[in-house]
């Protein structure tokens, strides 16, 4: 241990820190190579939420169904992969949790967070279906499956929205640009047209979109609702 602790401290003597441009507050970074991408990528947040103002109908229409639908006591699942999982349990938190204002919390599942299920599940299934298999166990008729994924060709969430038809539960995608095989096999989608990255980050605008719509309609129609008091329950 000694030995390895000592030859790890020589190697980080040999290391030397590479020198940056100076750069004080205020100031442009001098690498133009460094801006341009950053400009760049920056750029392209704009069409990406021009595509949402175009289907902001339909995100305001998914935020009063779901919210009538999770009154009625059926229950939000949601998943994706990588930074996409990410951005489903935000979504998931929100509903369980709250968005601005108190609310009763509602019944939302990441299926990808499941990790000792997910494991098991491509360990002894493959890891095509450690979605599907989730949405077969908790999935009921009535119940809302939400869909997230940049390229929308994942085999994943693709079997996953395949068990989610046989069980009459609604079927939601969040892709990138369209059309893509996931938003073909789900009931509706919103395809975001902008690069991977971009169309990620719209999905979370989209998602906060969904929520601001889901809360009004909750107090439209619970407008004394007492924390702890959700309505309905589970068949």
């Amino acid at each position: 241990m000694t030995a390895e602790w000592s030859l790890r401290e020589a190697d980080l003597r040999t290391l030397t820190t590479p020198t940056l441009p100076a750069v004080l507050p205020g100031a442009s970074f001098t690498d133009p190579a460094s801006a341009d991408v950053v400009r760049t990528h920056l750029d392209n947040v704009v069409p990406a939420l021009e595509s949402l103002r175009g289907q902001s109908g339909r995100l305001a229409a998914w935020g009063v169904e779901l919210a009538q639908r999770l009154l009625r006591g059926h229950r939000l699942l949601a998943a994706g992969n990588g930074g996409s999982a990410a951005e489903a349990q935000h979504l998931t938190a929100e509903l369980v949790g709250r968005f601005d204002g108190e609310r009763v919390p509602f019944s939302a599942i990441s299926l990808h967070a499941e990790s000792s299920a997910v494991t098991a599940i491509a360990n002894d299934y493959g890891y095509d279906d450690v979605f599907a298999r989730q949405v077969r166990a908790h999935g009921r008729s009535g119940d809302v499956l939400m869909l997230l994924s940049t390229s929308g060709k994942s085999p994943n969430l693709l079997r996953a929205a395949e068990a989610a038809g046989r069980l009459n539960m609604a079927t939601w995608a969040m892709t990138g640009p369209g059309p893509n095989p996931l938003a073909l096999a789900c009931d509706e989608a919103v395809m975001i047209d902008a690069p991977n990255a971009n169309a990620q980050e719209g999905h979370l605008i989209a998602l906060h979109a969904v929520c601001r719509a889901f809360d009004l309609e909750v107090h439209r129609r619970t407008p004394a609702a007492v924390p702890g008091k959700p309505g309905g329950g589970r068949p």
